[in-house]
């Protein structure tokens, strides 16, 4: 018989009851040391004082009226975002998958209104993810997601990443435009080098293209910048944003400079819980920390103590560990042994990640995380290394 909650997850046989900071404590009566963070959402960590009276506070006041009427706390939020960043305008919605559809919905749509009604294709790339609707599923272009739900949709055109030559080469009169993860999270924490995406730059601006970047799991400061395509000094048209914008509470954005945002008019596009004022009280939040000054600063050396240990574990444990790859707070350890044995070994050791593509190890702690803690984990993956290999035997059986 079905279970009541649909199967849709492979999930642990583990709970939490509460967190505190970088910890979550199971209904096991064990603590775990997070460093999948809800898969890089909980960004400030778990009950981090400051997002729980905000949340508390404004559900106290009024949860949701709808985008009939105007919400201070979106108008607010939106303001900071523009400040801080390339764009000029935002629209909020409530997840990562409706972030890239609402880009990509834009991107088409700005080249309809500019007399370019034919350009609706966007090149994607191999590896990537951009989430589970219909539409999103074909802009991923993996197989195994798509398999079952008949024909992919229409309109994304794949190449591989870091690749400038094939790039060029599927640039046809009906492209719209390119949509790149600066780090690809789900592929495997593989990043876009910063001079293919400067070169993905100037080819849309020779080819009059759009260039969006799916920052809904890299953003928001993952990597020492709100933005990671801040790295590679590139200037995109339009960027979507989610996960850890909210700090766990369900928040998505696409950010778009003036140029493309003006052509979104009035019924054009919508929501109905998107930008609500709770949902806006949380990322108002979470940018007073991010935000503030020195916070990203720490992100980046703690990011630097991570992989630094990272790159030791492996050079020590060459039969477990063969590479680690990514930025800041979002790290990927490159496993010669299974991903998924490890992954379960280390809950076993009070550690949780995230399995990604390529058999890498997703390493996305709270951004609140201290050098100290990063330096726990490491001490874990290593005994988690040393669990899968005393049971290899069995593996193999």
């Amino acid at each position: 018989m079905i279970a009541s909650l649909m199967p849709t997850y492979n999930r642990a046989d583990l709970a939490f009851e509460r967190g505190e900071g970088v910890w979550l404590y199971g209904a096991d009566q064990r603590r775990y040391l997070d460093f999948g963070a809800g898969i890089a959402t909980s960004s400030l960590g778990h009950g981090h004082p400051h997002l729980v009276a905000a949340i508390s506070e404004q559900a106290a006041r009024v949860m949701h009226v709808s985008n009939l009427y105007r919400i201070p706390q979106a108008e607010r939020l939106a303001q900071r975002l523009v400040d801080a960043s390339f764009a000029d305008s935002v629209f909020f919605c409530n997840s990562g998958a409706e972030a890239n559809e609402g880009m990509v919905k834009l991107m088409r749509r700005a080249m309809h209104a500019t007399g370019q009604p034919e350009r609706t294709r966007m090149i994607c790339f191999s590896g990537a993810f951009h989430g589970r609707t219909l539409a999103m599923l074909s802009a991923t272009g993996n197989e195994k997601y798509l398999q079952g739900f008949g024909a992919p949709v229409d309109g994304f055109d794949h190449v591989p990443i870091n690749n400038l030559n094939a790039l060029r080469d599927a640039i046809t009169p009906q492209t719209a435009g390119i949509i790149i993860e600066p780090i690809q999270g789900e592929g495997g924490v593989r990043s876009a080098d910063a001079r293919f995406l400067r070169d993905l730059r100037t080819a849309c601006d020779e080819f009059g293209l759009l260039l969006g970047f799916d920052e809904v799991q890299c953003g928001m400061g993952r990597t020492g910048r709100l933005f990671a395509h801040e790295w590679a000094g590139v200037r995109p048209d339009v960027v979507s944003s989610a996960k850890g914008i909210g700090g766990g509470f369900p928040l998505g954005a696409i950010l778009a400079t003036e140029a493309v945002a003006r052509h979104l008019t009035a019924g054009s596009h919508g929501t109905t819980f998107g930008g609500s004022p709770l949902a806006c009280a949380a990322g108002n939040a979470v940018l007073d920390v991010v935000l503030a000054p020195g916070f990203l600063d720490q992100v980046v050396h703690t990011g630097s103590v991570l992989r630094e240990a990272l790159e030791a574990l492996v050079a020590a444990h060459p039969e477990a560990f063969c590479g680690v790859r990514g930025l800041g707070l979002m790290q990927g350890l490159q496993c010669v042994l299974p991903n998924s044995a490890l992954q379960a070994a280390c809950m076993q050791e009070g550690l949780l990640v995230v399995a990604a593509g390529e058999n890498v190890l997703r390493l996305v702690p709270p951004l609140v995380v201290t050098p100290e803690e990063c330096l726990d984990a490491v001490r874990r993956l290593a005994a988690a290394a040393a669990r899968v290999r005393q049971s290899e035997p069995a593996l193999s059986a």
